[in-house]
């Protein structure tokens, strides 16, 4: 092999039932198709309850809008928040387009959001409004002073110094755009995705392979800064879905998901195992 030749290697032990080779969004269209009518999400603390066949049209309209905003393959998409249905239509919406999602510690204070912003390269971030005692706009404020002279319109994007990677932001508060300038409200996210077509999307997901990177997840940092870990569709998507064939899960099972979205516990082995 000559010494500008680069080969992937790959390789998996014997297993009784194969692994699954397929993207995130792919498989989870096909479930969506045979349990259309089942429930899928419920978010009691939003009085929210979607059927397979409405999540999946849930999880699209997010894709159009990522789409709309100009995200493309690769692109690093942030979220910042504490569990709510929003979180889980960001991350099947996110692997439908081929962005990698970055998931924030919703503890995190200053410091530690800028770090993971600029160590990931987030382009959009999604955040909630605060969670319990953290005000999250209030910090976003902090990192990005120069947000405070934008108007939240959709032709402006961020430039802020200290988070240089960072071009939009959206918010899951749907006050008036005046309460957070230089934020999208997560309505006015959703009104955006209406520029996109299914064509777009679909072609969008042809060019995704299950080995595409799509998420990243934060260490701890006990011992150093905090490490991020790069995930496939392949890894994360077989790990879920392994896990719910231990657990011996039907489509007649419910699974309460009381653990942070944001780590890979309530995510993969949460999210991933009930939805594949």
């Amino acid at each position: 092999m000559g010494a500008s030749e680069v080969h992937l290697s790959y390789s998996n032990g014997a297993t009784a039932v194969p692994l699954i080779e397929k993207t995130i969004g792919r498989l989870f269209d096909e479930v969506c198709s045979t349990y259309e009518h089942n429930d899928a999400l419920v978010s009691k603390h939003q009085a929210l309850r979607y059927t397979y066949g409405e999540l999946r049209n849930r999880v699209d309209e997010v894709a159009f809008s990522l789409l709309s905003l100009g995200v493309k393959k690769g692109d690093r998409v942030g979220i910042w928040s504490p569990n709510n249905a929003e979180w889980v239509l960001t991350q099947f919406a996110t692997a439908k387009v081929g962005a990698v999602l970055v998931n924030i510690n919703p503890a995190y204070r200053v410091p530690e959001l800028e770090y993971a912003l600029n160590q990931s390269g987030v382009s959009l971030l999604i955040t909630a409004k605060q969670f319990k005692t953290s005000d999250y706009h209030s910090m976003i404020y902090e990192l990005a002073l120069e947000l405070k002279e934008q108007h939240g319109k959709m032709d402006s994007e961020v430039h802020a110094s200290r988070i240089p990677t960072l071009h939009r932001i959206v918010t899951l508060d749907n006050s008036n755009d005046a309460s957070h300038p230089g934020m999208l409200s997560w309505d006015g996210f959703i009104e955006e995705g209406k520029r996109a077509s299914t064509a777009e999307l679909r072609e969008r997901e042809l060019s995704l392979a299950f080995m595409d990177p799509i998420n990243i997840q934060y260490t701890s940092g006990t011992t150093a800064y905090p490490k991020g870990a790069t995930l496939t569709h392949y890894g994360i998507l077989n790990n879920g879905f392994f896990v719910g064939e231990e657990m011996k899960f039907t489509s007649k099972d419910r699974l309460c998901i009381p653990v942070p979205f944001y780590h890979c516990f309530g995510m993969v082995l949460g999210n991933l195992a009930n939805s594949v």
